[in-house]
């Protein structure tokens, strides 16, 4: 069901410098970033940088001046977000050059003021996604170095910061007859603990502005680890996310029913109200709250309001008709959303939030306009379709029915979750009775389980064995959920109850016994299935434990390595990779041809440098052949300057031709052709191999040069010429060893892998499978040891993809689990049957 409606009126297109408003300086940013942008030690600050660039691409789409935006995640960690709107204003802002006493163009005022932008009137952006407060000034200020790239009145303007500061002024470039903004930036390290993206946070977040705004397109891409991208596009808006959110479930009903309408605020603008919704025949509900394209978790006044009008429509409809013959008191709010998947999406001025995160509207007009505009449309709905609301009010007495059998197991739960002496022989409790310090580990069978009990610390970790598998919770209803033996017993142990409380439920995070809770399986095909039984049960019944952080899988470590006697164990890839380094730096010695000796740590920093060298090697190799961009860096130490610079590219033509002849002769005869492009007026540099050979052709151009491998391959090679020119010579230190006479190594490359195996030289390596049949004393050491052991934290990155993970795994559909098997079979790695 659709209203056309007109989602919103176009703005006047004079965005110029003059639109830049400025309320306050930049100051305090770096100082107490967590203000402005969230928690920098957890990923919400860090992530909040890229919405802060996005949101304002969404502003430009809102405005009906952008078609697409690109989101890209570089090798180095960094992450550029381009768009195709009207780009960022570059004229002279008047007001500000007065107050600071120099020209300064409105550009270089939204990426170094707070709370400077186009959104704070709405004659620009009557509804704005990118209100946050702040800007993407303070994604500059926290950024190791932020680039900026504006096309806009038919040139190309660049300027580039480090830590806030501008570098460079802005700079014409190039000419171009595109429009658009392109940011770039590094996270700072000194700000953030961690500066990993997580690409499904990304792909959460960009899918869901993709179905909020219909025919927007977003790209995602990962230039990390193997390279995943992804494209959203849905045209069909969030009637589409429905559909998206419920292929993997059996409907209740085929079409999913979409409400659109405006309303009268008290502004004088207006409120737009959209709505999607559709039953299935699960029992868990999925409601998804948005307030001007921000996700609300919490909900909010426009969720009360939906919820209220449900309600409202159900039990007219029901009692119309005569349908509630075997409910004495209609139908309650649990029972009319058991399988409702639904999405409200209200887009209105100066919205109002709880806190500065936005997780729930507290604006009063949104619960009015949505609970008018559902029970108007809804009931109309109802009225047009009999035999669909028919369906979907059936569903809703047989939740009725169920939860009155639900309530009672309910009660003989509540009874018992205090009543740990039923636990007895079942549970090894810890001595703390702090829920900081204590940890439950569920550890599958006895046999394991006894060796848990035996290897942990008594004072703090408990152990609770699980016989067998647990009941599938994602194909039970509640009442069948708690009748089963292993269920009760971990629900017991953890101390908190379970169920909603607003729906009859006991669940209560604060009387968690543990806030550490591991999951401690087998590395094989049951312990596996275990596992996702017990997160199934932990997702759907307790999910605030998962947001809250305190659900955890145990890692073993993966390799062993030994010589002789010693061993060693490696908790992964990179601590492996770490190790060899020391070994092969250790009592070394190296000089170049012209140079003093290095050793110690500036040997590591150095042979680092050269591994991450070969590392963005293999990163650029999708882009262009890796051994001639590695041949043109190694001769020229070409970067974007001198690309843009005519004698500096001609010179280089020669030592390339020189190095590729003296590297890989097998290439001849090759050519070198010499172009240049307008948009940043650098040399595009043509390097054909002869017909036939294994090598590509490589265009060195600005798209390579500014690319993130590019630029570390670009800096890596700068440290390394540091040193002095090739030839190198190395040597121990240590005057008894064989290798006391020098090694001459005619590059750095040669220079890498005689450190690389000089390292693993008389190391055995064995990769380790898991935990399996330990001993005690092997189960502390490697993973039950807090100073130690590494353990998985399971967090909801993408609420929208784990729900349909669990569906697909868990559910009673077998055609979409055949299918996620056969598409997924071949990423599986280091399988244990």
């Amino acid at each position: 069901m659709t209203t056309d409606v007109p989602v919103q009126s176009t703005p006047p297109s004079n965005y110029g410098s003059e639109s830049i408003t400025v309320l306050e300086g930049l100051e305090a940013v770096r100082k107490r970033p967590g203000m402005y942008i969230g928690d920098v030690h957890s990923g919400e600050g860090l992530h909040h940088l890229v919405w802060e660039a996005v949101d304002n691409a969404v502003d430009e789409h809102l405005g009906g001046y952008c078609t697409r935006m690109d989101v890209t995640v570089h090798f180095d960690g960094s992450v550029t977000i381009e768009d195709n709107g009207r780009g960022i204003p570059v004229g002279k802002h008047v007001e500000h050059s007065k107050k600071i006493g120099r020209d300064v163009s409105a550009a270089e005022v939204v990426m170094t003021v707070l709370h400077a932008g186009g959104k704070f009137d709405h004659s620009n952006y009557k509804v704005s996604a990118g209100l946050h407060g702040v800007g993407v000034s303070a994604v500059n200020a926290v950024s190791e170095w932020l680039k900026l790239e504006i096309k806009r009145e038919g040139h190309v303007y660049f300027q580039e910061y480090r830590r806030g500061a501008p570098a460079t002024a802005l700079d014409v470039i190039g000419d171009t007859d595109k429009t658009g903004t392109k940011v770039s930036f590094k996270p700072d390290a000194e700000i953030f603990s961690s500066t990993e993206f997580s690409y499904d946070i990304l792909a959460s977040r960009l899918r869901e502005l993709s179905f909020l705004n219909a025919g927007f397109l977003i790209s995602l891409t990962d230039e990390r680890g193997e390279g995943r991208s992804e494209t959203f596009e849905y045209k069909g808006g969030i009637r589409e996310f429905i559909e998206h959110l419920n292929k993997t479930k059996e409907p209740v009903h085929e079409k999913v029913v979409h409400i659109l309408a405006e309303t009268p605020a008290e502004s004088g603008l207006s409120i737009q109200v959209e709505v999607a919704l559709q039953w299935n025949s699960t029992y868990a509900e999925q409601i998804f709250p948005y307030t001007n394209n921000i996700h609300n978790k919490d909900g909010g006044t426009h969720l009360t309001g939906f919820k209220g009008a449900l309600t409202r429509v159900f039990n007219a409809y029901g009692t119309n008709a005569n349908l509630f013959k075997d409910v004495k008191n209609g139908l309650s709010g649990e029972d009319i959303r058991e399988g409702l998947t639904a999405v409200i999406s209200v887009k209105l001025p100066d919205p109002s939030f709880s806190s500065q995160t936005k997780d729930k509207l507290v604006t009063s007009e949104a619960k009015t306009a949505v609970e008018n505009v559902v029970v108007d449309k809804l009931g109309t709905f109802f009225e047009e379709n009999p035999s669909t609301a028919r369906k979907i009010v059936e569903k809703s007495i047989l939740a009725a029915k169920a939860r009155e059998a639900a309530r009672k197991a309910r009660e003989v739960v509540r009874k018992g979750a205090m009543d740990y002496t039923s636990l007895s022989g079942k549970l090894a409790d810890c001595q703390s009775r702090d829920p900081q310090q204590c940890e439950l580990y569920i550890v599958e069978g006895d046999s394991a389980g006894g060796s848990a009990k035996q290897g942990r610390d008594r004072k703090f970790q408990a152990i609770l064995p699980l016989k067998g598998k647990i009941l599938n919770v994602e194909r039970a209803r509640l009442d069948k959920m708690l009748s089963s033996a292993e269920i009760g017993t971990l629900i017991t142990a953890l101390g908190c109850g379970i169920g909603d409380p607003e729906q009859g439920g006991s669940f209560d995070i604060n009387k968690l016994r543990y806030h550490q809770i591991v999951l401690m399986t087998d590395a094989d095909v049951d312990g596996s299935h275990i596992r996702t039984l017990l997160l199934t049960f932990f997702y759907r019944q307790m999910p605030e434990i998962l947001e809250k952080g305190y659900l955890y899988i145990a890692q073993p470590p993966l390799y062993r390595v030994w010589k002789g006697k010693k061993g060693l164990y490696m908790k992964d890839q990179a601590a492996l990779d770490r190790f060899f380094l020391e070994q092969g730096v250790d009592s070394l010695s190296v000089r170049a041809s012209k140079g003093p000796n290095i050793s110690g740590t500036p040997l590591m920093h150095l042979s680092e440098r050269l591994r991450m060298f070969r590392k963005a090697l293999s990163k650029i190799d999708r882009r262009a052949d890796a051994k001639i961009v590695s041949a043109v860096l190694r001769a020229t130490g070409l970067g974007k300057n001198e690309l843009r610079d005519r004698a500096k590219v001609e010179a280089a033509v020669p030592l390339i031709r020189e190095r590729l002849e003296k590297k890989y002769p097998d290439i001849f005869p090759l050519s070198i052709d010499i172009g240049w492009e307008t948009e940043h007026g650098a040399a595009k540099i043509q390097i054909t191999p002869r017909p036939g050979s294994a090598a590509r052709e490589v265009t060195v151009d600005w798209a390579l040069v500014e690319s993130a491998e590019y630029e570390e391959l670009f800096s890596i090679e700068q440290d390394v010429r540091s040193i002095g020119p090739a030839p190198y010579f190395a040597k121990t230190t240590k005057a008894d060893d064989a290798e006391a006479k020098e090694t001459e190594l005619e590059d750095a490359d040669a220079l890498w892998d005689f450190v690389e195996q000089r390292g693993r030289k008389g190391w055995n390596l064995q990769r380790y499978k898991g935990l399996g049949e330990m001993n005690p004393e092997q189960l502390w050491e490697t993973t039950l040891d807090p100073n130690a052991r590494v353990m998985l934290q399971v967090r909801l990155d993408d609420a929208v993809q784990t729900d349909q993970v669990f569906t697909i795994l868990m559910g009673d559909q077998v055609e979409p689990r055949r299918d996620f098997i056969e598409q997924n079979a071949l990423n599986v790695r280091n399988l244990d049957i």
